[in-house]
């Protein structure tokens, strides 16, 4: 069992250890490095590898963990959070679009850990904070991005699998993503939490998908005023839009040349975190 660390209400010291478990191999690969590798029990896993530190910058020596990383905003972001020296946690369900990121952060000098991890597996999604408490001990940063939109439609047209896994994806995984870093935020000098909406102008045929983001505001705002005397500033971001592929697949016949792409979101959201946030809660929008 992990160490007590003064929060009585830390709820990851009931998850079996059997679930998580690390160990230190020398790696084939980079000469004079180790490898630090965490196993979550099921196909899911950690790979981490140990980098040349990058010059020092604002977010330098900060941890942060971010979802839907390995397209679209959550990469950008991603590459974005390590070039300002941040070591990313970065999250996905495609092992190999996260080995592409982890290569353009190697690129960049940076150091990332790849978690390939489907959200709908709770279990999964619950030894990930025991496992960055192990590793890190805290968490400075949590970006929760990942979002799913299965069809735009009537409301009832909207079938039952899609309302249930659109709901799971987008809203009851980031209330329990936010329910096992919650201690690790605690144990931040300066901790953020961010988590990705969306307000389009026209709210019809958007079904599950609008419903769950506007919960997903609802849980930050919440967590906000419980940790209003906290270190933890909570933040929720609509970044607009953006050339992503869910905004193709809500509108496969849009011209994308026009948008904004997600690499000049990214240089905008970063400053979020970088600037000193004196309210337990804001939002942002870069709607135009």
């Amino acid at each position: 069992m992990m160490p007590h660390t003064g929060y009585s209400h830390i709820r990851y010291f009931f998850v079996p250890e059997s679930l998580v478990s690390f160990f230190l191999r020398k790696s084939d690969n980079w000469q004079h490095s180790w490898q630090v590798v965490c196993v979550v029990q099921t196909p899911q896993h950690f790979l981490t590898k140990k980098k040349t530190s990058m010059t020092e910058n604002n977010l330098s020596g900060k941890i942060a963990l971010v979802t839907g990383a390995s397209r679209g905003i959550g990469r950008a972001i991603s590459l974005e959070l390590a070039r300002r020296g941040a070591h990313v946690i970065a999250l996905a369900r495609t092992q190999g679009a996260l080995e592409e990121l982890d290569e353009e952060i190697n690129a960049l000098g940076g150091q990332a850990t790849l978690i390939t991890c489907d959200l709908k597996n709770h279990e999964s999604v619950d030894a990930i904070g025991p496992a960055i408490y192990q590793r890190w001990k805290k968490l400075d940063i949590f970006i929760g991005n990942a979002a799913i939109l299965k069809a735009l439609s009537p409301a009832g047209h909207v079938t039952e699998a899609h309302w249930n896994e659109t709901i799971e994806v987008n809203l009851s995984a980031n209330w329990r993503l936010l329910r096992t870093v919650d201690p690790l935020l605690k144990l931040s000098g300066e901790a953020r939490a961010v988590f990705i909406t969306d307000r389009p102008e026209s709210s019809a045929y958007w079904g599950a998908y609008t419903v769950s983001k506007a919960g997903l505001e609802q849980v930050a705002q919440n967590y906000a005023a419980e940790n209003a005397t906290t270190n933890i500033r909570v933040s929720v971001v609509d970044p607009g839009i953006v050339a992503t592929r869910l905004r193709s697949q809500a509108f496969p016949g849009e011209q994308s040349d026009s948008l904004k792409t997600p690499g000049q979101l990214a240089s905008d959201f970063i400053k979020i975190l970088e600037a000193e946030q004196q309210n337990p809660y804001q939002f942002y929008s870069f709607r135009a």
